[in-house]
């Protein structure tokens, strides 16, 4: 696994902040804000690419590029793939479908300004740069890797799809190995703006700590994140040909759409239920099997219920079941969402403990408290654990993980 977000640059610092509730959301200070209703996000204060990304390439790239970079190069070392390792993986069967909700912002608004004077001020790269592919695609260039290579766009939904997607190619037999997830880098003038322009985000400025509340009676609408993660999915068989510490099973996933409405998702959580339907009967397990779920929950008002009532459809009856939400301490990282809460939940599974709620002061009338984490860690033996996603457009996407048994 590899991760680049506010709240750690590896999975096991990731966690740790986790496990102690600490919040990654601040004031931003990349850029002035004073004028904009929304001043606070997920933002990255300190991030250098040295040692991953050439830096010719380093001083071009989108942010969302070089996230996406170093993190699926830390995902490889944390799987093992050693120098002497990677020398013997079949290039031919190796992958990349890392995606992105938004891509290269910053060098499309840099192009737009040079445009203003003349197409030839224009930098090269700025098409390339741009669009979501590339990362992918110059991440498959650095490490030689000729198998299924690609990038999927699905908004908030994109690391979720682009992990099936990978998974599907494992089971297909089309590849041994894969980097699958998600990047963004929308903690910028033009990212900000426009989610402020859709009345999406919080605007709890004075406590930014405080302002991103999934279920909370308070909410106020979601905290912009950035960063990005990435999981190696690897053939069972390959896998233990190499003596890799496999960490966790991956035993199915899904997607639909609402086909409701851009931003509000369907008010019962039809859509999300389908899915998880989905996911369950590919998988071949039964409901009353998953007991704990990493939710999307964003600290929206309609977001937050329409999927807890899609979830308590399906596990209510559980009494095991366990529900947290991630962003409530990292914000919402649009694309790369789903894969840095993927990362949550293998820790989770991998450790045995789930990382608390935090901010869920004043629960949503709706909500039954027996099945959410509370503000601080608890412990739960997993037996197979949901991670959701949704987005613009009703797209909706979600996972399941469960303990590696021999």
């Amino acid at each position: 696994m590899g991760v680049i977000c506010s709240l750690g640059d590896d999975p096991n610092s990731f966690y740790r902040n986790l496990l102690e509730g600490k919040s990654g959301i601040s004031a931003i200070e990349g850029f002035s804000c004073t004028d904009f209703p929304t001043r606070i996000a997920s933002e990255i204060k300190s991030f250098s690419p040295d040692g991953w990304v050439e830096p010719k390439f380093s001083k071009r790239m989108d942010k969302f590029m070089l996230y996406l970079l170093t993190a699926g190069k830390k995902a490889l070392v944390d799987g093992g793939l050693t120098e002497k390792v990677f020398q013997t993986l079949e290039k031919e069967r190796c992958g990349v479908i890392i995606g992105s909700a938004l891509g290269g912002m910053k060098i499309f608004k840099d192009a737009m300004e040079a445009l203003t004077v003349s197409y030839r001020k224009m930098s090269p790269f700025c098409i390339p740069f741009t669009t979501t592919n590339t990362g992918s695609a110059m991440l498959a260039i650095d490490l030689g890797w000729m198998g299924p290579t690609y990038s999927i766009s699905a908004s908030s939904a994109t690391s979720d799809v682009c992990i099936i997607s990978a998974a599907n190619h494992i089971i297909r037999g089309d590849a041994d190995v894969m980097l699958s997830g998600g990047s963004d880098a929308a903690v910028m003038p033009i990212g900000l703006g426009g989610f402020a322009a859709c009345g999406v985000l919080s605007k709890r400025n004075e406590d930014p700590t405080k302002a991103s509340r999934p279920w909370d009676s308070d909410r106020d609408g979601f905290v912009l994140g950035e960063g990005a993660g990435v999981l190696l999915l690897e053939e069972l068989e390959h896998a233990k040909a190499r003596g890799a510490e496999i960490y966790v099973e991956f035993i199915g996933g899904s997607t639909t759409c609402d086909a409701f409405h851009i931003i509000e998702p369907q008010p019962t959580g039809h859509g999300l239920s389908r899915c998880i339907k989905k996911a369950l009967l590919e998988a071949g397990i039964n409901r009353e099997d998953v007991n704990y779920v990493n939710a999307y929950a964003c600290s929206t008002t309609k977001g937050d219920i329409a999927e807890y009532r899609a979830l308590i459809s399906h596990f209510g009856q559980n009494t095991e079941l366990k529900i947290n939400s991630t962003k409530s301490m990292i914000g919402h990282l649009v694309g790369a969402s789903g894969a840095v809460e993927a990362v949550a939940t293998v820790q989770a599974i991998r450790h045995g403990w789930l990382h608390p709620q935090i901010n869920l002061d004043k629960p949503d009338k709706e909500l039954d408290m027996r099945w959410m984490v509370g503000p601080r860690k608890e412990r739960l033996n997993i037996k197979v654990a949901l991670s959701t996603s949704f987005g613009f457009g009703g797209h909706n996407s979600c996972l399941l993980f469960a303990p590696f048994k021999e």
